[in-house]
């Protein structure tokens, strides 16, 4: 993340406990990033699209057709990264049951999500970081299970991000744990999704940020005939679904109705791909999703979890749910050479800057608060130090209330700090930051009087 630190003459005169010194950025992110290939992920849409049709309930026995040959295919390829991890990349399909519905699901049948597993390295670390795309596909009538759906943008890209990702990352080692999981029964209703989110809730796993990609290949709208390859939307929920009573009169005692723990991973993301990713900038789109559409992070938000969604900056939706054919001179259905492959590459690192930063960073701060027992044009914050990997420093974030991103950034290396800045006329938010940059989630404060 930025590591620019704003100071004034008046804040090194009576305000010394705040560092000028500078974070530098990660060499390894970088590196990480020159691994990912725009050939690779073209490579991985062709190999999606041989499989005739992805449907949710397409064949399950063929071996080259249908779902069952795809989530196989998938499987093996997180098991080739597997033999070179050290044994720390495990990989599995994860079946499950549903039951006809009288909707999109005609019959009771069996799903699976694909899902590769990376241990994280530290036993006292039960962080977990889910990346997603959906391995399913599908034509203009939902529930046709034969034509050809190749699927190649929605989402052949985001499957094709998750399989680089596990390639790239599973070579290196993180304190937190990351699951790369291509999920089924998008187009069904979320299925796959749902199951593994009630899974994470049953088993009570310590989800920190879960990053949905769907569609992320396209940089040609319908329409408009505009092209945006520079560009990656960002969708986040404002109020939680789970939030309680207590927690609204806080936010509303606070204002923080722009600030909730999706809206915070959303600036998290804009922050760490602009400083890693070249020639790409992250538009935060505060709603949950498009009109008229859903996304695999929608379970996870439901049930508790800090979930966002990855999409193109421009739709096209004569390649988007159609089957193939030629009318009019249109040609539409799903096809992977109306894609961009570099677009596709450029946010495929934007996932991994946030993941790796996210997962080597130390845990976020607790207790952050921010005092309000007098009136001052000042703003002191305190908040206790993270269990665990204990932090070079801490950032403090602010900014404007009417502005959307993060304005300034002050490093510190105490537990308590006082800027020259009204609390009356800015939001701020803590950190948790290692020596090379690693940034944990923002924590918003509440008052302590």
């Amino acid at each position: 993340m930025k590591k620019t630190i704003f100071y004034s003459i008046f804040t090194f005169l009576f305000f010394t406990h705040i560092s000028t010194s500078q974070i530098t950025e990660d060499p390894e992110i970088k590196k990480m990033i020159g691994e990912i290939k725009a050939e690779n992920l073209e490579a991985t849409i062709h190999k999606l699209v041989s499989f005739g049709t992805r449907h949710t309930l397409s064949d399950t026995k063929n071996k080259t057709k249908g779902i069952g040959a795809a989530q196989q295919w998938v499987k093996s390829e997180f098991d080739k990264f597997a033999l070179e991890s050290g044994g720390r990349l495990t990989s599995k399909i994860d079946y499950f049951d549903v039951k006809a519905d009288g909707k999109r699901i005609a019959k009771d049948s069996q799903l699976g999500n694909v899902m590769a597993t990376l241990k994280g390295t530290d036993p006292n670390d039960n962080r977990v970081l889910i990346i997603s795309g959906h391995l399913d596909s599908r034509v203009s009538d939902v529930m046709n299970v034969k034509s050809d759906a190749p699927g190649a943008n929605d989402d052949g890209s985001g499957v094709a991000a998750v399989i680089e990702l596990a390639k790239v990352m599973s070579k290196r080692s993180f304190p937190a744990t990351i699951i790369f999981v291509a999920v089924t029964g998008e187009e069904q209703g979320l299925y796959g999704a749902r199951h593994l989110a009630e899974l994470a809730k049953a088993a009570n796993w310590n989800i920190v940020a879960m990053l949905n990609n769907d569609m992320i290949g396209n940089s040609l709208s319908s329409g408009t005939n505009l092209r945006d390859n520079t560009q990656i939307r960002v969708f986040s929920e404002t109020i939680p679904f789970t939030e309680t009573e207590e927690e609204a009169k806080m936010r509303k005692a606070t204002n923080r109705d722009n600030d909730s723990p999706s809206r915070l991973l959303a600036r998290y993301i804009k922050t760490a791909t602009e400083q890693y990713v070249d020639q790409l900038k992250v538009k935060l789109v505060y709603r949950n999703d498009r009109f008229l559409r859903g996304g695999d992070h929608t379970p996870f938000s439901q049930n508790g979890f800090t979930a966002v969604r990855f999409c193109e900056m421009n739709e096209n939706f004569n390649h988007q749910h159609q089957d193939l054919r030629t009318e009019n001179g249109i040609q539409y259905g799903d096809l992977p050479e109306f894609m961009d492959f570099d677009y596709l590459r450029k946010n495929t690192c934007s996932n991994l800057a946030t993941l790796a930063n996210l997962a080597w960073s130390p845990k976020a701060p607790l207790n952050v608060g921010i005092e309000v027992k007098e009136l001052s044009n000042s703003s002191t914050l305190v908040w206790t130090a993270p269990e665990g990997q204990a932090p070079f420093g801490y950032q403090i974030l602010m900014r404007e209330t009417s502005s959307s991103h993060w304005e300034k950034t002050f490093f510190v290396k105490e537990t308590k700090a006082e800027i020259p800045y009204s609390k009356d006329n800015y939001f701020f938010a803590i950190q948790s930051v290692d020596a090379l940059g690693h940034a944990s989630l923002p924590v918003f404060p509440v008052p302590i009087r």
